[in-house]
């Protein structure tokens, strides 16, 4: 019985542990680019997620300086302006919780840093190595 060139059948077990050692080192370096791809992937979200945690601390800052004029300014003068200091220091609070509400989405978004699709990748690459095959 006659193979054709290159099928497996016709091919020496020395012809394929050299094929295989020829193709792993290429098989690492694309898992290990998958794996840096992912990461870049995540760490731009939770730095989405963090930027968005300091934007609610900045105005929860803001926030906090207009209840001190609030206070200092309803102490000081009981009239009306006391009344419009309030209004920005909770609508300043409102606004410091809803970033503070997307920022932890976001960060949550982002999963665990853990290039999780090239981990599958490699494990999957041992198990066929092995003999192992997962259909």
């Amino acid at each position: 019985m006659t193979a054709q060139h290159g099928a497996p059948e016709s091919q020496t077990l020395g012809a394929l542990v050299h094929q295989l050692s020829e193709q792993i080192p290429e098989l690492v370096r694309s898992e290990i680019r998958l794996a840096q791809a992912e990461v870049t992937q995540k760490g731009k979200r939770a730095g989405v997620g963090i930027g968005m945690f300091s934007v609610a601390g900045l105005l929860a800052f803001f926030a906090l300086g207009s209840l001190v004029a609030t206070a200092i300014l309803g102490l000081a003068h009981v009239v009306d302006a006391w009344l419009a200091a309030l209004i920005v220091a909770l609508v300043l609070l409102a606004a410091a919780a809803v970033a503070g509400l997307i920022g932890r989405s976001k960060v949550a978004e982002a999963g665990p840093p853990a290039p999780e699709k090239a981990i599958q990748g490699v494990k999957e690459d041992i198990a066929t190595v092995k003999g192992e095959h997962r259909g």
